[in-house]
């Protein structure tokens, strides 16, 4: 039991509350041939990947991480590094923005 006055959060409703605030828990990308790639958005991005995408060199090295099996077929389709993380550095800045506004449900 919750001592008064203390806020409880559900985990899954912070999350799910958070996606629907931000759009989504994915990040859509299209290329100019109307092929759509996707990847984490970066406020639910894994652990594991997190840790992968830090590791990684370069644009070059953090957009293969970012779109694992996806990279081949998205720079056949005219996609390239450097476009994918503008992309991911917009979608961060904006759900800062989003979050700082956004207040999540409590128990």
């Amino acid at each position: 039991m919750s001592k008064p006055n203390k806020a409880r959060f559900r985990l899954s409703a912070v999350r799910a509350s958070y996606a629907e605030a931000v759009g989504g828990d994915s990040v859509e990308v299209e290329t100019d041939d109307g092929k759509v790639y996707t990847f984490p958005h970066p406020l639910f991005t894994s652990d594991e990947l997190a840790e992968k995408i830090n590791a990684a060199e370069g644009d070059l090295g953090k957009a293969r991480v970012l779109l694992g099996d996806q990279w081949d077929d998205y720079v056949k389709s005219g996609g390239d590094a450097n476009s994918l993380m503008l992309v991911h550095m917009a979608v961060r800045t904006e759900s800062q923005d989003t979050v700082g506004k956004h207040r999540p449900p409590h128990k």
